[in-house]
């Protein structure tokens, strides 16, 4: 076997040691979600005011799961950053480390926030909106599948996209994206992101602009910031440069 096939060998060993352990501490989080799916269920309610209905038992199980994968998903954010960190750090400088390193719980500080800001401001004004449209005219009962299965889609998005500033930065250090040409992409990433509220929001104009509008906002500040990190990195450079 040649060197380079040896080293390639022993980057895949390496990756695959990562995923185990993400996967192990995705399985352990999900334990813990399911143990505590009952207190996670009464926050999660603090927007409707009600029980929820379910249509046979397999409903109940589904609602657990969905609780245990939230929790899941969140619990192993920074420890998904660490097994990357982790993996990519024998190429990189010793700045450069240190830089990976400081990303690692912010990351998972803008989930949390992403989340929040989806919980707290953008799921109960599309929800409210709902309700009240069909208010007179209907029956409001939801399924807690329903319920659940609606809030994640709403919720879970804002917490991935308010990484994308902290990611972008962060190539952007490495040198692995020009903001600049990121930004003549603009036309694009917008009619992707305008896709993208389609999908996860209801189907009326008023919960797509509530979905798009912020997620367009998020992608120029992710730009904005990254613009920044440019700047920086090549005054850097310059300085360095006899």
């Amino acid at each position: 076997m040649s060197e380079k096939e040896l080293n390639l060998f022993q980057h895949l060993e390496e990756l695959r040691k990562r995923i185990i352990i993400v996967g192990v501490a995705f399985v352990i989080f999900f334990a813990i979600g399911l143990m505590y799916a009952k207190d996670i269920y009464l926050i999660l309610m603090a927007n409707y005011h009600g029980k929820l209905l379910v249509l046979g038992p397999s409903d109940i199980i589904k609602v657990y799961f969905q609780l245990g994968s939230i929790i899941a998903f969140a619990g192993i954010i920074p420890i998904t950053s660490w097994q990357i960190w982790l993996f990519v750090k024998p190429g990189l400088h010793p700045n450069e480390r240190k830089l990976a390193l400081g990303y690692i719980p912010a990351l998972f500080l803008l989930f949390v926030a992403g989340i929040s800001f989806g919980y707290f401001f953008i799921f109960p004004n599309i929800l409210r909106f709902l309700t009240n449209l069909g208010n007179e005219i209907m029956i409001t009962n939801f399924t807690a599948d329903k319920y659940f299965s609606f809030l994640i889609n709403i919720t879970l998005p804002f917490g991935i996209a308010f990484e994308l500033p902290l990611v972008m930065m962060f190539l952007t250090s490495l040198g692995i994206i020009n903001p600049y040409n990121v930004a003549k992409l603009r036309k694009y990433a917008y009619f992707i992101l305008v896709i993208i509220a389609t999908l996860i929001s209801p189907p009326e104009f008023i919960s797509h602009l509530s979905v798009a509008v912020p997620l367009i906002l998020i992608y120029e500040i992710s730009i904005s910031l990254s613009k920044l990190e440019f700047k920086r990195k090549q005054r850097m450079v310059v300085k360095i440069q006899p």
